[in-house]
Parts: structure tokens; C-alpha cells; sequence
């Protein structure tokens, strides 16, 4: 037989096996799930963790507003896998799959649907507006059900919560009224982030938030009893935006993987905070910087500081800057 004719995989000694050569998951993964189904594996999960101890995975529900995306499927094939291995661990691990069926992202899509057809949402009636957002919310939840199952997580599908339903809407009034009877409900101050264009409130987690700089303070801690002469009457600089815990300072923190140095102001305006002469510990990095807010013209590092070892400490009235 010539090369040119020869059949090489007939000399690679690979074990025999049924397994395909390709996975062809599009096809198999539809037909695990319907083999799951046929054995009913939740009920048989159910019956064979009977008796045991409890583990409940408390499930923060998505949203019932549109297909599921990236987030979703990492979001529950992760969960998936804890309330499996605490299976496997013994206990008896059921999730129990729901849905927020209520707010601004349902509410939203819905409006999305009237300005598309010209419609406003102020003339239209509240009930029917709510009407609305249910029947959307419940085809969403249909919807990512399917979706979900898809992905191969193993729960109680034909039983999930939503937060929509009139027993979930009616205990969350009785819970309410918990709270009246036993005294623990007032009245009292609290602010209620809410949508000037949407006329509906926002979640903490909807608020846009714009950039804030804080409030900061540069405070030097004078050196005393150095081991080092040169550091006597220097001075260790550190930054903060919470001022009202300087009081309670009982110690600097330093780093060993940053490098520090001992620097002296040259030159600086007339009054300032930071006079000619004075000394400060500084990591090297933020030296210029810390120069510039305090107005210091010229400065001169004069050697290495190594933090450690060198047997200081500081009275506990430091000097604001």
C-alpha cells in the first residue's frame, strides 16, 4: 500500500467507544432536557431528599420584561449549581424559580408600546394601564420560563412565585398589618427616589447618580522620639475625607510595597500651612501632588524613608492642613 492510499487513522490505537465525534449540542441539549422531563428528575429529586435538612436558595427574582440575556443565564446557571452540590451534599435543596412583576422596567416597556403607536400614557386609564402591565408581565414570565429551562436548570417550573399574584399580593398586606397591630408600624421620614418623566417611583438600584468630590483634608502627624534624628519634628502626611474619625486615631498604616521618602519644602508663599523648613514622610508617587494642593513652590527630597523599624510615634492632636 503507498503512502498517497494509506488510511492513517487506522494506526492511531484509540479506545472504542459510542460516544459521537461531534458533541452536536443544539440537537443533544433538547433531547437531555427532554430525558429529564420523561423521568420527572424534580419529582424524583423531591421524593429522594424527603426527611432531610432544609437549604434554600433565597432567589432574587429577575424582572418579567423581555428575553433573557447574558446576565440572566450567568445569574441562574450559578445558583444551579449550588442548589445542586447542596443536593449531592445531602440536604434537601429545592429551588423554587419567580418573578418581579411589578415597577419601572415593566411599566417602561409597556409606555415603549404606546409611543410607538402615538398613544399617552396620561390618557389612559390607571386600571387599564395596570391591566397592561399584568398581561405583559405575564408573557414575559411564559416567556423566560422557557428560556430558563433551556439552560438546563433543574426547578419547580410548573410552580413558580410571582410577585403579581392576588396570595402574594394579599400576605404582603397581611404582613403589613403584622406590623400594625404589634406597634412597629409609624410614620416617619424616609425619601422615595422618583421619576419626574415617568411619573413612577424608582429603585435604589435605577438611580443615576452624578460625580461627587468630596470634601477632603490633608492632616500632618509631627514625629517624636524618631530612632533617626533627621525624622525629629518631621512630620507623616495623610489624606482623609472623613475628618470626624482623626480624634480616634490611634496609628499610621504603611505599606511595604510602597516606597517612602523624607522631603523638605523649599520654597512656599507667605502664611501658608506648609512653611519652608518643614519635613514630611511621603510615598514617592503622590509627593508632587500632595505639594501642589499644599502650594509648596519647590521642594527637595532629602533620602529613602523605610517606615518600618524606625521606632517613632506622634502626640494625638495632629495639625489639619
Amino acid at each position: 500500500m503507498t503512502d498517497a492510499a494509506r488510511d492513517y487513522s487506522e494506526t492511531l490505537f484509540l479506545p472504542k467507544t459510542d460516544f459521537p465525534m461531534r458533541a452536536g449540542l443544539p440537537k443533544k441539549e433538547p433531547e437531555i432536557l427532554a430525558r429529564w422531563q420523561k423521568l420527572n428528575l424534580y419529582q424524583r429529586l423531591r421524593a429522594a431528599a424527603r426527611g432531610r435538612a432544609k437549604f434554600i436558595l433565597h432567589d432574587g427574582p429577575p424582572y418579567a420584561n423581555g428575553n433573557i440575556h447574558i446576565g440572566h443565564a450567568l445569574n441562574k446557571i450559578l445558583k444551579d449549581v449550588v442548589t445542586r452540590s447542596q443536593q449531592m451534599l445531602g440536604y434537601d435543596s429545592n429551588y423554587v424559580p419567580g418573578w418581579d412583576c411589578h415597577g419601572l422596567p415593566i411599566e417602561w416597556k409597556v409606555e415603549e408600546e404606546y409611543r410607538a403607536q402615538g398613544k399617552n400614557k396620561d390618557a389612559v386609564p390607571v386600571i387599564e394601564f395596570r391591566r397592561e402591565c399584568r398581561a405583559f408581565a405575564a408573557h414575559w414570565v411564559e416567556v423566560q420560563g422557557e428560556e430558563f429551562e433551556r439552560l438546563g436548570v433543574e426547578g419547580d417550573w410548573a410552580h413558580p412565585y410571582t410577585t403579581m399574584t392576588f396570595p402574594a399580593e394579599a400576605q404582603i398586606a397581611r404582613e403589613i398589618m403584622k406590623f400594625a397591630q404589634n406597634g412597629t408600624l409609624y410614620r416617619g421620614s424616609k425619601p422615595v427616589m422618583w421619576s419626574v418623566v415617568e411619573q413612577t417611583a424608582l429603585a435604589e438600584a435605577e438611580i443615576e447618580y452624578e460625580d461627587y468630590v468630596s470634601d477632603q483634608v490633608w492632616v500632618k502627624f509631627p514625629l517624636v522620639d524618631a530612632r533617626q534624628d533627621d525624622l525629629n519634628g518631621a512630620s507623616i502626611l495623610i489624606w482623609t475625607t472623613t475628618p470626624w474619625t482623626i480624634p480616634g486615631n490611634r496609628a499610621i498604616s504603611f505599606s511595604p510595597k510602597v516606597n517612602y521618602g523624607l522631603y523638605e519644602v523649599v520654597a512656599a508663599p507667605e502664611g501658608n500651612w506648609a512653611k519652608v523648613g518643614d519635613k514630611f514622610v511621603l510615598a514617592d508617587k503622590l509627593a508632587a501632588d500632595v505639594f501642589q494642593h499644599a502650594r509648596v513652590a519647590k521642594f527637595k527630597r532629602l533620602r529613602d524613608v523605610n517606615p518600618i523599624g524606625c521606632g517613632f510615634s506622634f502626640p494625638f492632636l495632629p495639625a489639619i492642613t
